[in-house]
């Protein structure tokens, strides 16, 4: 019961910002054959219900390939990027249409209303490095007058990865380069990659060892460093997806999400919780240090409570942090705090305390301890402090490995911070680092 309230908040706590916003939700074709796309569309019935506007945009590729089998034909290319033939351009019309026809049944038995819209305007990709491209297009514009006019009608949009001309004429379209064209047209706060790949996962090799590195969470200048420098190892097809979400966030786009649409409640969690299940690539507001607030009091004692049980931190009551929240600093990520430390100011000595330093479990092993303690070392300096101190029970590696502190001694400490040691019993080791000028 309790792990389902937390779960509550949680979602409530999101709603406020996501409320009269738009998501557009990409799945491939893939998601739509699998087991959890009945999941999903339970999952969009619930973002409908809370007022969020969503655009579905799907794939065929899976659908083509099948169709060809059956059909004895052999599809020219299958994600719309390459020469589109004929007969490539009548399996895609095939299978997309079916593809659409399933979301519109599926949303129906969840009683949304849905509507399949010519809202792609395409013209012909046409020659490119000398290869005429036949029937692959590229998108024009988007129709963005139909699609808020069904928006506000409560009709879910559903765009299938084929685009037309005013002639009347078709032309197959990449899924990932609609999604994200129409997220940035709609300026929708959130695209989401529904895939069969849990995010981007980057494949490291060396010699005979072979490891895998998943990205969590990632800054668009990041993700377009990893796009210059390490193109080849990304696994799976998440290139076009990573081209596409830099794309949809240099337009305006603040959030894109990669995750496996195959995840039960996979879309619910991602959305609904900072830690998610794929992998974010945000724009570089996303993350913040800032000085802390009082409305943040319940969420720093949230924060250290179990350091607390553990023994780890000194305990500290609700009332105490509102009363010291000045001193207290908070790493946020979308704007929920995750992270906390706080730094004790003794000018007569020129020295300030490193304190309560305690990161969320869930965001443990992605540098947040050690950014918050660059940032109080930072506010020392500033301050005009020439020495930095902490008191550590349980993470006296941390603070030397990460920090660069020394052991010290209790009698190195403050006087009146060293009558606090003294009575506190916890024989905590006191760390020192020297701050330059």
């Amino acid at each position: 019961m309790i792990h389902q309230l937390t779960k509550l908040r949680d979602i409530l706590r999101y709603v406020p910002r996501f409320r009269d916003r738009t998501f557009v939700i990409a799945l491939d074709g893939i998601v739509v054959e699998s087991e959890n796309f009945r999941n999903i569309l339970l999952d969009i019935a619930l973002l409908r219900s809370l007022n969020i506007g969503v655009v579905l945009v799907h794939g065929a590729a899976h659908q083509i390939l099948k169709l060809a089998e059956v059909m004895g034909k052999k599809p020219s290319n299958l994600d719309g990027t390459g020469i589109t033939d004929a007969d490539t351009l009548d399996l895609s019309l095939l299978a997309a249409s079916r593809v659409s026809h399933e979301l519109l049944e599926g949303l129906s038995t969840s009683d949304l209303k849905a509507s399949v819209s010519n809202s792609i305007v395409a013209h012909p990709a046409g020659i490119l490095q000398g290869i005429d491209q036949q029937h692959t297009g590229r998108v024009e514009r988007i129709d963005t007058v139909l699609l808020n006019s069904l928006l506000k009608q409560d009709i879910v949009p559903v765009i299938p990865p084929i685009g037309c001309d005013g002639e009347g004429h078709s032309f197959r379209l990449n899924s990932d380069i609609v999604a994200s064209e129409v997220a940035r047209a709609l300026q929708a706060v959130k695209l989401i990659y529904l895939t069969t790949q849990a995010g981007l996962v980057i494949q490291k090799a060396k010699k005979n060892d072979n490891k895998e590195s998943f990205v969590r969470q990632i800054s668009v200048d990041d993700a377009e460093q990893i796009l210059k420098k390490q193109r080849d190892d990304i696994t799976g097809p998440m290139v076009s997806k990573i081209e596409q979400a830099i794309k949809a966030i240099r337009g305006g786009v603040p959030r894109v999400h990669l995750i496996d649409g195959q995840v039960e409640e996979g879309l619910l969690a991602e959305v609904f919780s900072n830690e998610g299940i794929g992998t974010l690539i945000h724009a570089n507001e996303y993350v913040a240090i800032r000085k802390a607030q009082k409305k943040d009091a319940r969420a720093i004692h949230s924060l250290i409570r179990n350091s607390i049980a553990n023994d780890e931190l000194i305990s500290r009551t609700r009332a105490e942090i509102e009363k010291q929240v000045d001193e207290f600093f908070v790493f946020e990520v979308d704007k929920n705090p995750t992270g906390c430390a706080a730094l004790h100011f003794f000018p007569a000595e020129k020295k300030a305390e490193l304190a309560c330093l305690c990161v969320d479990p869930r965001h443990e092993n992605q540098g947040v301890g050690t950014k918050l303690m660059q940032y109080g070392e930072s506010l020392a300096k500033a301050a005009g402090m020439q020495e930095l101190f902490c008191l550590s029970t349980q993470a006296i590696n941390f603070f030397q490995q990460k920090g660069g502190f020394l052991p010290g001694s209790p009698d190195m400490l403050p006087l009146s911070r060293k009558e606090k040691y003294d009575k506190s019993g916890r024989n905590s080791l006191v760390l020192v680092k020297k701050l330059n000028s």
